[in-house]
């Protein structure tokens, strides 16, 4: 199985705005090693990657399942749950959503996760 590490940062809100605008006009232009996705806190990435949510990715990964209706008899979860956790996961570039045979079906694009931040003082 192929495995893709995702580098995530962690930046508050008025940081990730000022950060936006700088590279919007050009003024910063993001180095190759930066993450590419970012959390407001390191609380808001643990709601992302929780241990039910892990167990979702590994579900998908053992057993490929080939329907949201086939994830949902694997995991027990409700469609309506399942289907907002994948897609919440498919924003953070986690999983990818596509349809295949007319069912909508969940691939997991990242397996191992990076973290960086830091503390400025203001």
């Amino acid at each position: 199985m192929n495995t893709k590490t995702i580098k995530v940062g962690i930046m508050s809100l008025s940081e990730y705005k000022t950060r936006t605008i700088a590279i919007a006009k050009g003024e910063y232009k993001p180095k190759e090693n930066e993450p590419k996705v970012w959390f407001e806190s390191i609380k808001s990435m643990a709601q992302i990657l929780s241990s039910e949510n892990q167990e979702l990715l590994k579900t998908i990964l053992r057993n490929n399942p080939k329907s949201l209706k086939e994830l949902e008899e694997l995991t027990g979860r409700a469609k309506s749950n399942l289907s907002r956790t994948l897609k919440t996961l498919e924003r953070y570039g986690i999983v990818e959503l596509h349809k295949e045979n007319n069912a909508l079906v969940a691939e997991v694009k990242a397996t191992h996760f990076q973290v960086e931040f830091g503390v400025n003082a203001a």
